[in-house]
């Protein structure tokens, strides 16, 4: 490989790098913002309000045409896990630096 080669070789991936990290940057800013949503539902999830929101849902007490994704039995749990699992890949991330 020439000295040309090499040089246009990591500038190429020098890019690539800058483009990821730039857009790892604005989505991690992105998830910390949502943190405090995520806690909020934390502590919706399973409690005395979800429960009785979740019986007014099934007893036809709530409009038809509301979105009502709270209230479905994985919805919330699902991201729940899922946050869990991307801070766990985040922790992982930071031992390893």
């Amino acid at each position: 490989m020439t000295q040309v080669e090499h040089i246009t070789e990591m500038e190429q991936r020098l890019d690539k790098a800058s483009a990821a990290v730039m857009q790892l940057s604005a989505a991690l800013d992105g998830y910390i913002a949502a943190q405090e949503a995520i806690r909020e539902l934390d502590a919706y999830y399973g409690s005395r309000e979800w429960k009785k929101d979740l019986a007014d849902d099934e007893a036809g007490r709530l409009p038809q045409g509301m979105k009502r994704g709270v209230l479905s039995e994985d919805s919330i749990w699902n991201l729940l896990e899922d946050n869990k699992e991307m801070l766990a890949r985040i922790k992982a991330l930071t031992s390893e630096a």
